[in-house]
């Protein structure tokens, strides 16, 4: 069944208080833009939350919802979406951290709002605002290579859509705000310890200017959460804690795989048509191979976001299909890591006994993820289309190394073009593997270190990761190829060469011992270093004093090789 826009409006507020359901925000002032707060700092931010408005219309209107209204787990079918309402902390609540840019920038509102006590109940879902249908979606997906059916969001609420003055279009989505049809075996819950990890990763990888999904805030309860944090029967009480984060779309591969495997084809048809005219503006609706044009963009954009992560020696923790946004953005944060050596076996996520999502993989992930989209979309393409996206396909492998080596050369400071490039940076990675060289700092310092010191093979003690590096007994040769490649570089100069670089090798990411350490120190009510870590990630590519004080672009502790990270959370 169908919600219309007047109906929709209508449950949240004739649902909104009842029992066990958030209460209606700020109700008596209706869904229509008020106007601005003469106490905003921007003429174009809003200071009061009464007076700011969203809805979930775009997202009702379309769809059939689940026709069962009831908040229990179970199999659901023929629709996208189910209505259910976050479940409120029965504890105190604390606000965290906000991202000023992402409030203001993205959803237009003063960072004076987040003192409100409206603010801070509507980011831990203790009240819904007038206009929004909280929505749980339902999706599948392969999960470790193989199908796990019927997933969905399990603690998560999609709670509307933002259109801002910038004309972007924004879910806003609850992550840890209770229990939903899709929760199956598990309590609707996140903890503080990879809400602290979500929160700080999303923003960092805004910065380092990696297509993600954002997040606004963190919020903090003392409601008891019970996990078992690497699942060896150690079961420990934490707390609950929520962010708010925002993309532009939350559907994944996985929104699609389950109305296939469904054979819900007039839904999968629907949803995909609704995906492209949202999101996909240059492929016209009237052209009978849309769908073939759109698994060719996701194709090509898969393929550049897994390059992207490799250039910052990212690796997700847990690539499955439910995890992949069609958007080609970083989504559903987890047991992710960054590199701190060099290896292209690297697995953050401990729960991968098969080592299936190790860094070195994630190209080969992607395709597989691929893939599974084609065989869903197969039903609704013609014999000519299957074969055209087959070959499409088959591109994915070169679009990633074009990709991966355009950004290795920028990260190398080179120009134009030259036949060896691909063998230096090749020789480069070989060379760090062999002597455990830092990722980070390694080719940051490489755009710090003048090429006189190099040319000496002089390396300055405080270029570190380039002292390991240099203790390869190949080290002076890889030099001597790199600083005739530079010399190839038409009308530059080696400090335009080092200001290029520093431009794309960040100094400073977020490490796992750094979060670690913020989250410990959360744990203990202390949240002063995830507001610097915050503070730090926003300008990751410049050399901060509070960051060189902390020892953030210091050789990781002793401590950070001990460091797990598990899919409990």
């Amino acid at each position: 069944m169908w919600w219309p826009a007047w109906l929709a409006a209508g449950l949240t507020w004739a649902c909104g208080a009842g029992a066990g359901r958030p209460a209606p925000l700020c109700a008596s002032r209706g869904l229509c833009r008020a106007p601005l707060s003469p106490n905003a700092s921007h003429p174009q931010l809003e200071a009061d939350l009464c007076a700011w408005a969203f809805s979930s219309e775009s997202l009702v209107d379309p769809f059939p919802m689940d026709v069962i209204q009831e908040n229990y787990i179970r199999n659901v079918r023929n629709c996208i979406f189910s209505i259910v309402y976050p479940t409120p902390f029965q504890s105190r609540v604390r606000l965290v951290a906000v991202s000023k840019e992402a409030l203001e920038n993205v959803l237009d509102l003063d960072i004076s709002v987040k003192e409100t006590p409206e603010f801070l109940q509507f980011v831990s879902g203790g009240n819904v605002i007038i206009g929004s249908v909280p929505l749980a979606h339902r999706y599948g997906g392969h999960q470790f290579g193989s199908w796990a059916g019927q997933l969905g969001d399990g603690r998560a609420h999609l709670i509307g859509v933002y259109t801002n003055r910038h004309g972007e279009r924004w879910e806003l989505q609850l992550k840890g705000s209770g229990k939903t049809p899709y929760s199956r075996s598990g309590d609707g819950r996140a903890v503080l310890r990879s809400s602290v990890r979500e929160y700080l990763c999303s923003e960092a990888m805004h910065y380092l200017g990696i297509p993600t999904s954002r997040a606004v805030s963190l919020v903090v309860s003392d409601d008891d959460v019970w996990r078992d944090q690497f699942y060896n029967g150690n079961v420990k009480k934490e707390r609950g804690a929520i962010v708010l984060r925002l993309a532009k779309s939350w559907f994944r591969i996985g929104s699609l795989e389950i109305l296939a495997h469904s054979g819900e084809l007039h839904l999968q048809r629907r949803l995909l048509d609704f995906i492209i005219q949202e999101h996909f503006p240059s492929i016209a609706m009237n052209n009978s191979d849309r769908y073939l044009e759109f698994f060719s963009t996701v194709t090509s954009e898969t393929a550049n976001l897994i390059a992207l992560w490799m250039s910052v020696g990212f690796a997700h923790g847990v690539c499955n299909t439910d995890n992949f946004s069609l958007l080609s953005i970083t989504i559903d944060y987890g047991p992710f890591g960054f590199m701190d050596s060099y290896d292209p076996d690297f697995v953050p996520n401990t729960s991968d006994d098969e080592r299936r999502y190790r860094i070195g993989n994630q190209a080969n992930v992607g395709l597989f993820n691929l893939n599974k989209l084609l065989q869903a979309l197969k039903p609704l393409l013609d014999p000519r289309q299957k074969q055209l996206a087959s070959q499409i396909l088959e591109g994915y492998a070169e679009h990633y190394h074009s990709r991966f080596t355009e950004l290795f050369k920028a990260k190398l400071g080179l120009l134009g073009e030259n036949e060896d490039d691909n063998y230096l940076i090749a020789f480069l990675l070989k060379l760090m593997e062999d002597t455990k060289a830092d990722f980070t700092m390694t080719f940051r310092q490489l755009s710090d270190i003048t090429e006189e010191q190099l040319k000496e093979l002089h390396i300055p003690e405080e270029f570190w990761a380039l002292q390991d590096l240099s203790k390869h007994k190949l080290f002076s040769e890889w030099v001597t190829m790199y600083l005739l490649r530079l010399s190839c570089n038409k009308g530059d100069s080696d400090t335009k060469r080092r200001a290029r670089m520093t431009a794309v090798n960040p100094r400073y990411i977020l490490r796992n011992w750094m979060a670690e350490s913020a989250v410990q120190k959360a744990n203990w009510n202390d949240f002063s270093e995830v507001r610097l870590l915050q503070q730090i990630l926003e300008d990751p590519f410049q050399s901060q004093q509070a960051a060189e004080k902390a020892g953030y672009s210091l050789r990781p502790p002793a401590w950070a090789k001990d460091l797990k990270v598990s899919c409990s959370s």
